[in-house]
């Protein structure tokens, strides 16, 4: 049964203090499922809508290398100067504008059974309303025997980072039936996700666990329901079903990313300086950004996923008309129109980042085609405009772009040691 449009509206947040309700889903084809429809002209630069999760959880081993969020929103709870000290590998790292961090650590709450961190009681009450009675350990949260620490490091023993997916978003859809006096309503706002075939299926899990998959999978399965058995949700815990769950969250979830850090440099950003001064200050966050690199590579945001009903309703193009971000520095996603959206017109957002957009065709078909080894698999065909216009290139990828898919094709854990922080 579909979920009302009430339902999935119930999950956006007023824009601007008011709600706004200047979209629509529509069944667009057999081929691309629903689509996301402008009921109103929106302009270059408007949000569009801003929307919270069903369900988010920060990756495993992110949380497990000392990326502080809060258990709920994924908020960073870091100071800024403590992140860029935790970053940096220099705990005596100063950062000029203190008064700029926005992180409120008087304000941060723990759970008083098992001490999970929140930003705020907020944060605190709607976790224990909507899911964290059903998944708190209490006193064995550090008990590798629990249930739930036997399905997390299963997880982590198969899923290194770079991470793309966390077993406890799953967790946290089961533990959300579980707790709801109407599980009916949350049983069909999950049912509204994408669907893929058994074969497309099984090849999104191949991606995730590599060739191993298929036993990987059924300890998976034998943890999960041991931890998390609920018999209104029987079919997730049968074989074929915890496959369907995994290709649903592997298709649908959405990257989220926080950072303290990132928040100060967007007010440093934002303050009016003499131009000296501005050259120092920028000067000093280029250097910074410097030692990160050096320091930790890549991971610099506490990360996680979620699963949001209209951002998954968004086909990709690569011309997209609207982006996405999280500029709250937690779950909150806004959409954002990148040019005027006409009455009528697809809301469309890319599955690809600016580089992966500049590729051939036959560059970006690959990459939406498989990403690379990741768990973004959309596996479908993308004809928007600009690959319909440039259908009769040759199937080919020039030596720069092997080169560059070569590299980021290397083994997951190739620089596992060099890329993340110590524990």
């Amino acid at each position: 049964m579909a979920a009302s449009m009430c339902d999935v509206f119930s999950f956006c947040v007023g824009v601007a203090g008011r709600a706004r309700v200047a979209v629509e889903v529509r069944f667009v084809s057999s081929a691309k499922g629903k689509g996301l429809f402008a009921t109103q002209l929106i302009q270059k630069g408007e949000t569009i809508f801003v929307e919270r999760p069903l369900v988010a959880a920060q990756f495993l081993w992110n949380a497990l290398y000392r990326y502080r969020a809060c258990d709920h929103c994924l908020r960073a709870l870091e100071k800024a100067e403590e992140n860029a000290q935790r970053l940096t590998g220099k705990p005596g790292q100063v950062l000029p504008h203190p008064e700029l961090c926005t992180v409120r650590k008087d304000l941060h709450q723990s759970c008083p059974h098992c001490q999970v961190m929140y930003c705020s009681t907020e944060c605190r009450v709607a976790a224990a309303e909507q899911y964290h009675q059903v998944l708190c350990p209490g006193p064995s949260q550090d008990d590798p025997l629990h249930p739930l620490n036997k399905l997390q490091e299963a997880w982590r023993s198969v899923h290194y980072p770079p991470e793309t997916a966390s077993i406890m978003l799953m967790a946290r859809m089961v533990a959300t039936v579980k707790q709801a006096k109407d599980k009916d309503r949350w049983i069909r706002l999950f049912s509204q996700f994408c669907n893929k075939t058994a074969n497309e299926e099984e090849e999104i899990v191949h991606k995730l666990l590599g060739d191993k998959f298929k036993g990987q999978l059924e300890l998976l399965r034998r943890l999960f329901t041991e931890a998390l058995y609920e018999e209104a949700l029987s079919q997730w815990f049968t074989p074929d079903g915890f496959r369907s769950l995994f290709a649903l969250v592997g298709t649908n979830g959405q990257g989220i990313g926080t950072s303290s850090l990132s928040q100060w440099v967007h007010a440093c950003d934002a303050l009016e300086l003499k131009p000296q001064d501005r050259e120092q200050l920028d000067a000093f966050i280029d250097q910074l950004y410097k030692d990160i690199e050096a320091a930790t590579g890549e991971f610099l945001n506490c990360e996680g996923s979620g699963l949001f009903v209209l951002q998954s309703c968004c086909n990709h193009s690569c011309v997209p008309n609207a982006e996405t971000s999280f500029p709250e520095n937690n779950f909150l996603l806004h959409v954002t129109a990148l040019e005027d959206i006409k009455p009528g017109e697809e809301i469309c957002i890319s599955y690809l980042d600016c580089c992966q957009r500049e590729r051939s065709r036959h560059s970006r078909h690959k990459i939406l085609r498989c990403q690379l080894g990741t768990w973004e698999n959309y596996l479908f065909v993308c004809s928007c405009p600009k690959c319909l216009a440039e259908a009769d290139e040759p199937n080919v990828t020039s030596e720069e772009e092997e080169d560059e898919e070569e590299e980021e094709g290397e083994p997951e854990d190739a620089e596992l040691g060099d890329e993340m922080t110590d524990v």
